[in-house]
């Protein structure tokens, strides 16, 4: 159920006691973008552009967003999944941002209960080479008193000092020989592509047009302003009109930018990080486990997801294309050495089963190192009337959608104010996170993927027994899915399938690769695919997967021969 906050007679709520599911009609969108002319046009489909485009329809604009690969295909499937305030950016003394990302936080586990879980953080100390020792654990804990204080208390539950005992029953591989004991503290973590998409769904439910696999070519100029865009979208290009438009391609920015203003500086600076998964039977942690990574300043989260541990991140400075970033050999050395000086454990290449890259869009100068660098958010207006968003983070995406949509009521001389700050996510109304995780199995797979919506995808499996079969050999991911995926979520290749609807490349990359061809089939059967398109799509993932593989385990050198 979507249920918007009440304040003045409105059209009914589009989610509200609906009986069949939100279906995504990719001919009807892209249709209805030739034909329309909307107030606010968003190019991007990331986390933030999703947040503006639903902020904007919330409000009563009519809105739309195109995405150029697919929704969250750049830097919002790519983060660390957490959705948390950020301890270390009150190392770095900026409180002001923790205090507001902890108050977004609780507003994401309030508005998506489905989607954003509490997560334990542990941050064992050490006699020698850890993070900190026994000495300094102390004015760490002070921060921690800070965290709690300023938002923190909000998860219901504050952090707690735990003995060398209590540490080994979270982590039982940590190596012991130097614990001392350990502190523990709370956040949230999500799977930051069903987020994004999601946001996005909520949008289209409230009435906005969205559209992936639309490449902004140019902008739609009259008089010097900004009034819409070129956009090619299955094979043919389409005239968007639109009384303001955001810019919301993160690490793409300065190349829309360009579009509107010849002679642009670029503004954007790209920080990578990167993460790799392993089987959890070689580290056995309960909660995410924060360990030191020799020689490197930032530190490494360790945090277990199903079977699989996610070892990650890096931030470091980025120099190549930002359509082809991957985790590389050395970065995942350095995370493996981490890991295994941390834990009793011996964790080889052959044990890495998946990994990601991305790259987060920072603002600012050249100099100096991007872990250094500040995470707020900057909104500009441009000379041609086009609102451009860079920076920020996952957490704070709602209120940098809000703000954004501020200035596009400025451009656009009208007034109404944000509804978002209650607005529940699709499948969030109603959903009651205690009995779906009781009732364990595909109900509890089902429901913490998509909410109270979940009954739709278990009507699939009511119809036609087979599509309960799991689709990935080792996940929990199943037939019906992938269907519901192509009727719901506009999931057009085998690639949306494996590597956002569900994460499949990123926890079983190998794995993923053998289902190709039976998510090819099923998705062809959805989209009316020719064989030959369908055998296309696989041949692509599959050369995907393997130039993955290259850069993982021979280097960028092996990948180009």
């Amino acid at each position: 159920m979507i249920t918007l906050p009440a304040r003045k007679p409105r059209r009914a709520s589009a989610g509200a006691a609906r009986a069949k599911p939100l279906l995504l009609d990719r001919e009807a969108s892209r249709r209805q973008l030739g034909q329309d002319v909307y107030d606010v046009l968003v190019i991007g489909g990331g986390v933030t552009g999703a947040y503006a485009l639903l902020d904007a329809v919330s409000r009563g604009l009519r809105a739309a967003l195109v995405e150029k690969d697919d929704f969250a295909s750049g830097t919002s499937s790519k983060s660390s999944k957490m959705v948390h305030g950020g301890l270390r950016y009150i190392e770095q003394g900026n409180v002001g941002l923790v205090r507001h990302s902890l108050l977004e936080r609780h507003r994401f586990r309030r508005n998506a209960p489905h989607l954003v879980h509490r997560l334990p953080f542990l941050f064992p100390i050490l006699e020698k080479e850890g993070i900190f020792d026994p000495r300094l654990a102390k004015g760490f804990e002070g921060l921690l008193w800070t965290y709690d204080l300023i938002g923190g208390w909000r998860i219901g539950k504050l952090h707690q000092r735990l003995t060398v005992e209590e540490v080994l029953a979270h982590a039982p591989t940590l190596r012991a020989e130097n614990l001392k004991g350990g502190l523990l503290y709370f956040d949230s973590r999500t799977d930051d592509a069903r987020l994004t998409l999601t946001i996005i769904r909520t949008a289209a439910a409230l009435g906005a047009t969205v559209l992936n696999g639309a490449k902004v070519e140019g902008l739609i100029t009259k008089q010097g302003r900004v009034g819409g865009a070129k956009v090619s979208a299955d094979g043919e290009v389409i005239d968007v009109r639109a009384r303001a438009v955001v810019n919301a391609t993160g690490v793409w920015t300065d190349t829309v930018d360009t579009m509107a203003e010849e002679g642009h500086r670029p503004q954007v600076r790209p920080a990578k990080g990167v993460h790799i998964v392993v089987p959890w039977e070689k580290i056995r942690n309960d909660c995410t486990v924060t360990v030191p990574i020799p020689g490197r300043a930032r530190r490494a989260t360790c945090t277990r997801w199903g079977n699989t541990v996610v070892l990650g991140t890096t931030d470091t400075d980025f120099q190549g294309s930002s359509d082809d970033v991957h985790c590389t050999r050395e970065e995942m050395d350095f995370l493996l050495e981490g890991a295994n000086t941390a834990f009793s454990t011996k964790l080889t290449p052959d044990d890495v089963v998946g990994s990601i890259g991305g790259l987060r869009p920072l603002v600012g100068g050249k100099e100096g190192a991007t872990l250094d660098m500040r995470r707020d958010h900057h909104i500009t207006l441009g000379a041609g009337g086009m609102v451009t968003v860079t920076g920020g983070k996952l957490t704070t995406s709602r209120h940098m959608g809000e703000l954004v949509i501020d200035k596009v009521m400025t451009v656009l001389g009208r007034k109404a104010p944000s509804r978002t700050t209650h607005l529940p996510l699709i499948g969030g109304a109603g959903y009651d996170a205690e009995a779906v995780a009781a009732s364990g199995g595909l109900a509890a797979h089902f429901g913490e993927r998509y909410g109270t919506e979940a009954r739709f995808v278990h009507d699939l499996i009511a119809d036609d027994h087979s599509l309960a079969d799991p689709v990935v050999a080792g996940l929990p991911y199943t037939k019906a899915e992938v269907v519901y995926a192509a009727r719901s979520e506009m999931a057009r290749s085998v690639d949306d399938v494996l590597s956002r609807r569900t994460r499949s490349r990123l926890f079983a990359r190998d794995a993923s690769a053998a289902a190709a061809p039976e998510v090819g089939r099923l998705l062809g059967q959805e989209l009316g695919l020719s064989p030959e398109q369908v055998d296309q799509q696989v041949t692509d993932y599959l050369a995907s997967v393997a130039h993955e593989k290259a850069v993982l385990f021979e280097g960028p050198e092996g990948a180009a021969a």
